[in-house]
């Protein structure tokens, strides 16, 4: 017999049932504003929604009660306001959002009828499950959703913490310190927490274990960011605040990311104003590199990992706590995990071990693993192994590293032949982040010969002694990284090993092949994402053959997970391509990243690598590779503000377009200087560079091209006030990119038509395309929140023109509250609105 069917509407059902007796509880204060919220987003789409009462039951009534009926809580009725809220719901994320958040605050009444088996907190069950008895508990049942209703899913409530670490002991005290500290916050100031301390002696551990602790605290959710702040003169180095501002406000829902740090700090704490989030913000170099990234409201929390105390942020109210190595008892404990009964039956010895150590950590649970791999070996012969090397004086010299630097070359010798080898090769490449794909590429055949395995098999066996000997740390499904002096040891290792094959040794191998998969799998992103930016007549051959399969992308939306995932990874491949001279690859991996930046608007890097890629392009002798790095990087440079640049990128394009007769590429290079030209209000200059565009489209047949560079003309007759010839424009425009299927720019050219219209007094075909515009924004395959905030900006500009102040208000508070997640200057000029509405 089928199980039944347990939905959002049905929960919603019973749990108001259980909560509508007491019309002034919490919970059904709670509800009224969530419906509230559903009718002010209902009716600024346009659609029939009864008043809001000030009355609670009135308002929840006026959804669902037929006419003349008197209020009540009837299962009936409830049962129809959950159907209506469930349906705004699968419409709007705001009001999906705002109800799961009650429902979880509030779950359904559990049955009590007979023997029950219960299930605890929060559980959620996927997929098919099956129960002998009735349930209690938390309990939601999910079914796996369809094509459509996955697009409708709110983003998940972030938690990024680390993995809790198995070898994590006592450590109460400083818990409680911490506990304390949060204890002691202002009411008035976002609290701010910095826990120093030697390198390995377990900060991160320490953090993500006490606020894992404390989650329930922080429902908005945990951010996490590894700040790079000791990495050594080959890796990395310190990230810039801009990038974790990014990568920050993308996990919030942000989809439009200003171009500086100032900006986006400004916007940082616009987003997480009154939310209840913990940051931790780990390894971090100075205050000034934390400051931009601290919240700006008390709710939430931010902690900073550093090995010094960063006293630069005690102006900013940070409390500190030092976080000193374990103590000997739970050293000897952690050794313990690994060597069993031995540590017991030696205990001098295994004080030896973790004063070696310096009770820090890493270093002891690398001892313990070195017993557990050893079953026979005694602790007395550990502790003399790691005697040896420098002397115990190294222990004393700088934070400890001596000490690890004998653990781990320790570590490595016991490493089987294949784990040796993916470990050196691993610490050679310039990234800090490795996937399974990855990893096998750079292995090549290497990996066959110790166990006699197929190459991904020989990686799985090679990762697996790495995560064994506590070398790797699993970050996720098929996804690692090393410890901050892991890597350096890793590359240390790597670099002597290039150094004994000579120069033209293994290291070139590893990264040829490290490259080449970049390529491979950026080039088949590209196809699936920008299928027309796609070269079809190169004037380069590649640098050399890919030797290496892509990594398999089942579609345009893993394509550019993958793209965001590996955005570092890609930027470390451009940059070792430029400094090596393997320029024909550089120019054309940062062509075939196109979609990365034109979707997800890495400003740094986007502008960072065309101007590796230009210069590389140039040493090449490529015609074609250094036009489209000039193009492109131009367009980088615009967004960025930067706009004297980026006209004379587009100036060089055009003499080298027009000199080889690319007409195509002409015209990109003469339609950009028009964008600029409408930025910075040079109206006259604009229009005649989209004429010329346009001619040139429509000399070659390019419909897309000739489209948008319309949609230019009407945006600048617009801003002209020449309403007639711009409308004229954008229904030419739109007609056209429906007709190729340009869903997304269609919908662009719709919204900017019905603007016009309204500003040209035809409020009733204006108003219906912007609400046409609206809901298309809000859909799947053309959502967008910036172009979703523009279009309930006009219609609350059509609705002031005709004197309706009410449905204006509603239309300014939708667009204020999209543009707060995406850009604070349009919200702050939305909020200017309503204040003189």
């Amino acid at each position: 017999m089928p199980a039944p069917q347990y939905g959002r509407a049905a929960a919603l059902s019973s749990a108001m049932a259980a909560c509508a007796a007491d019309q002034e509880s919490p919970a059904w204060r709670e509800l009224t504003h969530a419906v509230r919220a559903a009718v002010r987003a209902d009716r600024a789409r346009g659609r029939n929604a009864a008043p809001a009462s000030d009355q609670t039951v009135a308002l929840l009534w006026s959804l669902v009660a037929p006419p003349g009926a008197e209020p009540d809580a009837a299962p009936t009725a409830l049962q129809r306001l959950a159907a209506r809220l469930d349906d705004l719901a699968s419409r709007d994320p705001d009001t999906e959002r705002a109800l799961t958040d009650w429902l979880r605050r509030h779950p359904p009444a559990p049955a009590d009828s007979g023997p029950t088996n219960v299930i605890g907190g929060t559980a959620v069950l996927h997929g098919p499950s099956v129960q002998a008895r009735d349930i209690h508990g938390g309990l939601h049942i999910h079914q796996t959703p369809g094509p459509a209703a996955a697009a409708r899913q709110p983003l998940p409530v972030p938690r990024q913490l680390p993995p809790s670490n198995r070898h994590f002991l006592d450590r109460e005290d400083d818990r409680r310190a911490l506990d304390d500290l949060l204890a002691r916050r202002s009411p008035h100031a976002s609290p701010l927490v910095v826990v120093s301390g030697f390198a390995g002696v377990g900060k991160t551990a320490l953090v993500s274990r006490w606020l894992h602790q404390h989650e329930s605290r922080f429902p908005d959710g945990h951010l996490y960011a590894d700040l790079g702040g000791h990495a050594d003169d080959g890796g990395p180095g310190p990230v810039a605040p801009a990038t974790v501002l990014e990568g920050f406000l993308v996990a919030l829902g942000a989809r439009s990311i200003p171009a500086t740090t100032a900006q986006r700090s400004v916007l940082w704490r616009s987003v997480t104003s009154g939310l209840r989030l913990a940051v931790f913000l780990d390894n971090a170099f100075t205050a000034a590199q934390v400051r931009p990234l601290l919240l700006g409201s008390p709710a939430g929390l931010t902690v900073v990992t550093a090995r010094s105390h960063l006293t630069g942020l005690r102006v900013d109210g940070a409390a500190v706590h030092h976080l000193a190595p374990l103590p000997a008892e739970s050293a000897v404990e952690l050794l313990a995990l690994g060597g069993g009964r031995r540590v017991a039956h030696e205990p001098a010895a295994a004080r030896d071990v973790v004063a070696l150590c310096g009770r820090l950590p890493l270093a002891v649970a690398l001892a313990s693993a070195q017993l557990a791999v050893r079953p026979h070996r005694s602790v007395s012969a550990l502790a003399e192994s790691l005697a040896r090397g420098g002397g115990p004086l190294d222990a004393l010299h700088i934070e400890g590293e001596p000490v690890m630097r004998t653990a781990l070359d320790a570590s490595y010798d016991l490493l089987p032949d294949d784990g040796a080898t993916l470990y050196r090769r691993m610490g050679l490449l310039p990234t800090d982040r490795y996937d399974h794909f990855m990893l096998s590429a750079v292995a090549g055949h290497a990996t066959t010969g110790g166990t006699g395995a197929p190459a991904g098999v020989a990686v799985d066996l090679a990762i697996d002694a790495l995560l064994e000997a506590s070398l790797l740390e699993e970050t996720g499904p098929g996804t690692y990284r090393f410890h901050d002096l892991v890597r350096p040891h890793a590359r240390r290792l790597g670099e002597e090993e290039e150094a004994k094959e000579g120069s033209t040794g293994r290291r070139g191998h590893t990264l040829r092949r490290f490259v080449d998969w970049c390529l491979a799998t950026a080039t088949l992103a590209e196809g699936m994402l920008t299928p027309s930016h796609r070269m079809t007549h190169p004037d380069g051959a590649p640098a050399a053959e890919p030797t290496v399969a892509p990594t398999p992308l089942a579609g345009p939306e893993e394509a550019l997970a993958w793209l965001d995932t590996h955005r570092g990874s890609l930027m470390g491949a451009v940059q070792h391509c430029a400094r090596v001279g393997w320029d024909t690859t550089c120019w054309q991996l940062t062509d075939r990243a196109w979609p990365l930046f034109l979707r997800l608007r890495p400003s740094e890097m986007w502008i960072e690598a065309h101007r590796l890629g230009l210069d590389a392009a140039r040493r090449s002798g490529s015609r074609q590779g250094e036009g489209r790095m000039l193009t492109s990087g131009a367009i980088g440079l615009r967004d960025a503000g930067q706009y004297d640049e980026a006209a004379a990128w587009y100036r060089q394009a055009l003499g080298h377009a027009t000199a080889d007769g690319d007409v195509r590429q002409q015209a990109q290079a003469v339609n950009g200087l028009g964008h600029i030209g409408l930025l910075t209000g040079r109206l006259d200059e604009a229009h005649a560079h989209f004429e010329h565009a346009l001619r040139l489209r429509e000399s070659i047949g390019y419909r897309r091209g000739a489209a948008l560079s319309r949609m230019r003309l009407g945006e600048t007759a617009l801003a002209g006030n020449d309403f007639g010839a711009a409308a004229e424009h954008l229904r030419q425009a739109y007609t056209e990119l429906e007709s190729l299927a340009e869903d997304y720019e269609a919908t662009r050219a719709l919204a900017l038509l019905g603007h016009v219209l309204v500003e040209d007094n035809d409020q009733g075909e204006g108003t219906r395309r912007l609400r046409e515009a609206l809901a298309r924004f809000r859909a799947g395959g053309t959502r967008s929140r910036h172009w979703e905030g523009r279009s309930l900006e006009w219609l609350g500009r059509a609705a002031e023109s005709r004197g309706d102040t009410e449905e204006a208000g509603l239309c300014y508070e939708a667009a204020r509250d999209l543009f707060q997640r995406v850009n604070p200057v349009d919200a702050e000029r939305v909020e200017a609105r309503l204040r003189h509405l």
